[in-house]
């Protein structure tokens, strides 16, 4: 089989930087794998499958039968390997909040559980509202409040004073110290949803997703450290805002008999380093507005 031909001239400039712009994002995947031993073969395992399910997405019609030859010339994959991949089931991707996220954003935002000076309280672990008992039926009645209770605990998100029977939440983020897992599910949700967004705003995608940041550039690190507590306090202000609106909506919708399931997914990162002598040569940068 010969190599499709080459691009019109007009499409390179656009193809390289498609190019340069996957390369940024593979390096510290890259960097990641490599740190937890995962192989280059695991990787391009998923990487084909991702591709062989983006070229079905692309083409869902035609002849059932032509599907190998079209997703093959849309991929470069032979055949062989297309017949083999259509047969593989997809890995799920779907990530949905975990009880313990959503038992700490309700608690940091719902009136009945925050103190006089807008900090979630201190809980008794059992009894009537307010109560970590109370507030768990709120976030689901599937699970017993003293699992929920054991999974916050080891996540280290919440502490429990056992000769006062009360619990409180013990960190101003969710951000579990001890698990992993959870948050490499973080990485597969916030950033995957964060690069879906950019990629239907590049497809045309109408109404197009909200999707910006700022960058600050020629910082020492002094004043790059200095920027972390005003990122944060502006995220808990959008939390306490944010996260009753979304309660609201998904609390009317469900007794209105909305279309559904939607997901709204709403974030805020900052990152800091040191450019490299290429990075500042070159003038690029990801920002949509540079100060």
């Amino acid at each position: 089989m010969t190599d499709p031909s080459p691009p019109d001239a007009a499409a390179a400039p656009e193809s390289q930087a498609l190019l340069d712009a996957i390369s940024a994002l593979l390096a510290p995947m890259a960097k990641l794998a490599v740190s937890r031993g995962v192989h280059f073969s695991e990787i391009e395992e998923r990487l084909k499958l991702a591709f062989v399910q983006a070229a079905r997405e692309a083409s869902p019609g035609g002849l059932p039968h032509r599907q190998v030859s079209r997703i093959s010339t849309a991929t470069g994959i032979n055949r062989r390997e297309v017949t083999r991949l259509v047969n593989t089931a997809p890995s799920p991707t779907n990530q949905k909040a975990s009880l313990a996220l959503r038992m700490f954003y309700r608690w940091s935002t719902d009136p009945q559980y925050l103190g006089a000076d807008g900090a979630p309280m201190a809980l008794p672990r059992q009894g009537g509202m307010p109560s970590f008992e109370s507030l768990a039926a709120l976030v689901t009645r599937d699970v017993h409040p003293r699992s929920m209770l054991e999974d916050m605990l080891r996540l280290k998100v919440a502490n429990w004073d056992r000769p006062s029977d009360s619990v409180m939440l013990s960190a101003g983020a969710f951000v579990p110290n001890n698990d992993d897992v959870h948050l490499l599910s973080f990485l597969a949700a916030n950033v995957g949803d964060h690069l879906r967004a950019f990629v239907e705003n590049m497809s045309g995608a109408q109404p197009k997703h909200f999707e910006q940041s700022i960058r600050g550039s020629g910082m020492s690190t002094e004043s790059m450290h200095a920027m972390r507590p005003l990122v944060e306090k502006h995220w808990n202000a959008l939390i306490r805002s944010m996260v009753p609106e979304l309660q609201r909506r998904i609390d009317a919708d469900a007794v209105d008999g909305h279309d559904g399931p939607g997901e709204v997914r709403i974030g805020l990162y900052m990152y800091s380093h040191k450019r490299t002598d290429e990075e500042q040569g070159s003038g690029e940068g990801g920002s949509d507005e540079d100060v």
